[in-house]
């Protein structure tokens, strides 16, 4: 591999990002990268999450980091950062809602995590399209998720909206 290539995928929540993205990844490499970001929050979640590393199967190499995706190496592989929702709610979380602060580490991480020869793909979710939530922390959280998304569309060479499972190149 000799040429960086970024793609975002965002959409509604099960609107087959995911589902889009490893078909992506897998058309592209035999061995792609599933970076998780997601802290487990309860047995559910714990469940869902090890269901979903057996669903991809062997051929994909797991890495879960919940925020320094800046020090994991995918050098000259394919990679799926699945998501930046939930990587932002890391940061999100750990600040008591510091829009300013948590926009700060995610993309100053980002934009040293694309300095790497790789293909990356991140999924994200695009919360701006539903209503204006009457709670303060949820209205500051769809802003910073906003401001994320618009940041790495500006840096990606693709961008892809799912709508019901279809795939709509935006960019």
């Amino acid at each position: 591999m000799n040429s960086r290539r970024i793609i975002l995928i965002t959409g509604g929540q099960r609107s087959g990002k995911s589902r889009y993205a490893q078909k992506l990844a897998l058309s592209l490499s035999e061995h792609p990268v599933y970076l998780a970001t997601s802290a487990i929050w309860d047995e559910e979640h714990r469940q869902r999450i090890e269901r979903h590393k057996r669903d991809r199967g062997t051929e994909w190499t797991n890495i879960e980091e919940l925020k320094d995706i800046q020090n994991v190496d995918v050098t000259n592989r394919v990679v799926v950062i699945d998501c930046v929702t939930l990587w932002s709610t890391n940061f999100f979380n750990e600040t008591n809602g510091d829009v300013q602060f948590s926009l700060t580490a995610i993309t100053e991480r980002f934009e040293a995590f694309i300095k790497q020869n790789a293909v990356f793909i991140f999924v994200t979710n695009e919360l701006g399209l539903g209503g204006t939530s009457a709670h303060d922390l949820q209205r500051r959280f769809t802003d910073l998720l906003g401001w994320v998304n618009q940041h790495i569309a500006s840096r990606s060479d693709e961008v892809v909206l799912m709508v019901s499972g279809i795939p709509v190149k935006v960019k």
